[in-house]
C-alpha cells in the first residue's frame, strides 16, 4: 500500500460544503481523507509525509474541449496567430525556401479581422511567395482556409467544381476560385493533403501533453477524429499517457461506433470514449455560425448549418437511441436554437447520458432557459470572448452581443459550465481562460475595468468549478475527478501563486509547479 500525507496551509478541495483543507491523505492514488483524518494515516507502514511548496494547491485542470492532435502536429506548422497579411506571406516565403519544391506548406492561426485591410486572403498572394509548393493555411476559427493554385490544382478545384452542400468556394467574378474554402469545401484539400502516420501523431501527442501538464492541465476532452484515438490507445498501451483523455469521435465514424457496438463512458480512467462530436454551423470569424437575423452588415448573410434540422434529429436519434452521449458545435443562436430542439428531442431515449452544447456562442435567452431546464452541458472557452469581442460587435451588433458568451446567463438558467481552449484555435492556457472569465478583460486590459459586457462575469470558484468538476461532470466522471475529496482521484497542481488571494491580473503569471496525476508527481 502507497500512502503519502501531503500538507500544504491553503488546499482549495473544490467542493462547496468544504472548500478548504490543510492536508490530504492519498493512498493508492485515490484520496483517502482529509485535515486530521488524513494526518492520521502518517501511522500507516511506509507512509510519507509531503510538505508540499508553493502558494496553492488545487484540482487538477480539464481541458475540456481541444483539439488535442490538431494542436500537437501543429507545433510542427507554420504558426500565424496574431500575424499582418505581410507577415503571413513572409512566413510562408520563409517556409518555401527551407522545403523542396512540391511539398506541402501548413499554417494556421491567421485572422484577417485584425488586418488593416480586413479582405480574405487570396491565392494569387500566396502564388507570389511560394509558386512552387501546394500552400494550405487554416484560418483561426479553423472554419475556413486559403490555398494557392497548386494546392486548388492537386484537389482538382477549378471553376466548374460546384460548391459543397454545406460549404462555399470563394470565387474571382469570372467565376474561378479565388483560393478561399469556408466549412465543408476545406475538405476537398484536406483530402489530398499526406496525412501524418500513426506513429507521427503518437510521438506528437506525447510531447503536446507534457505541454499541458506544465499549465496544471491533467485531463483532456479531445474533440479530434479517429487518428487521435488510436494514437490515445497506442500511448495508453505503451504507458506514456500522462493525462486523462476523454475522446469524442466524429459524424463520420458513426457506423463504424455503432457496428462495434462501443458506448459513451466505455474504457478507464486514463482513456474514455465519450461519445460523438456534430457540428450544426460554422463560425463568427468566417460569418458561417447560423444566425436568426443577417450578420451586420451582410444583409444577405445569414450563416450555414452545417446539418440540415431533418439531418441533425436524425442523426442524433441514431446516436442516442445506441447508448451515445452527444458533444454539438453550435456558434449561431439558430444553430444553438436547433440543437436544444434536437437534445430535448432525444433526451428520454436515455436520461443517463451527458449532453453538450460546444461553444454556445450566441444564444437567445429563451433558448437559454430551454437548455438549462433540460440540464444540457455548455461547453465554452472564455478565451474565446476575450479575443473575439471586437468581431462580435461588428458582426453581431447591440441587439445579440450581450447574450454572446454568456456564462453567467447560461449558468443562471441551470447549465453545468464546462470549460477548455477550443486550442490550438486558441492558445490552451487555462490561466487566460480563467481571467478571461472572471474580468471579461484582454490580456492588455481593454476594454476598462468592468469588462465587456460585465454582467456575464464569474467569480474565481465559479471559473475554476467549469475546469474541474463541471468538466467532469460533462463526462459523467464528478464522483471520480475534479474535487479533493475523498474518494477522488489524486490529480491536483501547485501553483506558484495564490490566485485567490492576489488581483486578477496575477492569473496572467501565474503557473504550476507541480502537478500530481493519479498520485504520481511532475515537477517543471
Amino acid at each position: 500500500m502507497d500512502v503519502r500525507i501531503l500538507r500544504h496551509p491553503r488546499i482549495y478541495t473544490g467542493d462547496l460544503r468544504r472548500p478548504w483543507a490543510r492536508a490530504l491523505a492519498i493512498v493508492d492514488g485515490k484520496i483517502a481523507a482529509l485535515d486530521a483524518e488524513a494526518e492520521a494515516w502518517g501511522a500507516a507502514p511506509g507512509a510519507v509525509v509531503e510538505e508540499v511548496g508553493g502558494a496553492l494547491v488545487i484540482p487538477g485542470l480539464t481541458d475540456a474541449h481541444i483539439h488535442a492532435m490538431w494542436y500537437a502536429l501543429s507545433l510542427r506548422e507554420l504558426n500565424l496567430r496574431d500575424l499582418s497579411r505581410a507577415a503571413l506571406l513572409e512566413a510562408v516565403a520563409a517556409r518555401a525556401r527551407e522545403l523542396p519544391p512540391g511539398t506541402w506548406i501548413i499554417g494556421r492561426g491567421w485572422d484577417q479581422t485584425i488586418w488593416d485591410d480586413v479582405r480574405f486572403p487570396t491565392a494569387a498572394e500566396l502564388d507570389h511567395v511560394a509558386p512552387q509548393h501546394p500552400v494550405a493555411l487554416i484560418a483561426k476559427n479553423a472554419h475556413a482556409w486559403v490555398v494557392n493554385t497548386a494546392a486548388l490544382r492537386a484537389a482538382t478545384i477549378t471553376a466548374e467544381t460546384p460548391d459543397p452542400l454545406h460549404g462555399k468556394l470563394g470565387r474571382l467574378p469570372d467565376g474561378a476560385p479565388d483560393g478561399m474554402l469556408f466549412e465543408d469545401a476545406t475538405r476537398l484539400v484536406r483530402a489530398v493533403i499526406p496525412p501524418a502516420t500513426l506513429d507521427e501523431i503518437v510521438d506528437a501527442l506525447d510531447v503536446a501533453q507534457e505541454h499541458l501538464l506544465t499549465f496544471g492541465i491533467t485531463g483532456i476532452h479531445d474533440v479530434d477524429g479517429v487518428p487521435a484515438f488510436a494514437a490515445f490507445q497506442e500511448l495508453h498501451r505503451q504507458e506514456r499517457l500522462r493525462l486523462r483523455v476523454v475522446k469524442y469521435v466524429r459524424l463520420e465514424s458513426l457506423d463504424a461506433v455503432l457496428e462495434a457496438g462501443l458506448r459513451s463512458g466505455y474504457g478507464d480512467d486514463w482513456l474514455r470514449f465519450g461519445g460523438l462530436k456534430l457540428f450544426a454551423d460554422g463560425a463568427l470569424g468566417s460569418r458561417t455560425g447560423a444566425m436568426f437575423a443577417p450578420y451586420e452588415g451582410e444583409p444577405d448573410n445569414v450563416g450555414l448549418l452545417t446539418l440540415e434540422p431533418e439531418q441533425l434529429g436524425e442523426i442524433t436519434r441514431r446516436a442516442v437511441a445506441n447508448g451515445l452521449a452527444l458533444a454539438i458545435h453550435a456558434i449561431g443562436d439558430r444553430a444553438n436554437a436547433l440543437v436544444v430542439d434536437a437534445l430535448e428531442a432525444v433526451r428520454d431515449l436515455n436520461p443517463a447520458l451527458r449532453h453538450r452544447i460546444e461553444h454556445v456562442q450566441s444564444m437567445r435567452p429563451a433558448d437559454q432557459a430551454r437548455m438549462g431546464r433540460a440540464g444540457f452541458v455548455a461547453s465554452m472557452q472564455p478565451i474565446h470572448a476575450i479575443h473575439d469581442m471586437a468581431m462580435a460587435d461588428r458582426y453581431l451588433g447591440p441587439q445579440r452581443t450581450p447574450y454572446a458568451y454568456a456564462w453567467r446567463s447560461v449558468a443562471d438558467a441551470g447549465s453545468v459550465l464546462a470549460f477548455g481552449s477550443d486550442a490550438p484555435i486558441e492558445i490552451f492556457d487555462p490561466f487566460i481562460g480563467l481571467y478571461a472569465a472572471v474580468t471579461r478583460r484582454r490580456e492588455d486590459g481593454f476594454p476598462g475595468p468592468e469588462g465587456w459586457y460585465p454582467q456575464q462575469r464569474l467569480t474565481l470558484p465559479e471559473a475554476l468549478r467549469a475546469y474541474t468538476w463541471g468538466a467532469a461532470y460533462a463526462a459523467g466522471l464528478e464522483s471520480r475527478i475534479g474535487l479533493l475529496m475523498p474518494g477522488y482521484l489524486a490529480d491536483l497542481a501547485v501553483f506558484d501563486h495564490d490566485i485567490f488571494a492576489l488581483p486578477p491580473e496575477a492569473l496572467l503569471e501565474t503557473r504550476a509547479s507541480r502537478v500530481m496525476v493519479d498520485g504520481r508527481w511532475y515537477s517543471f
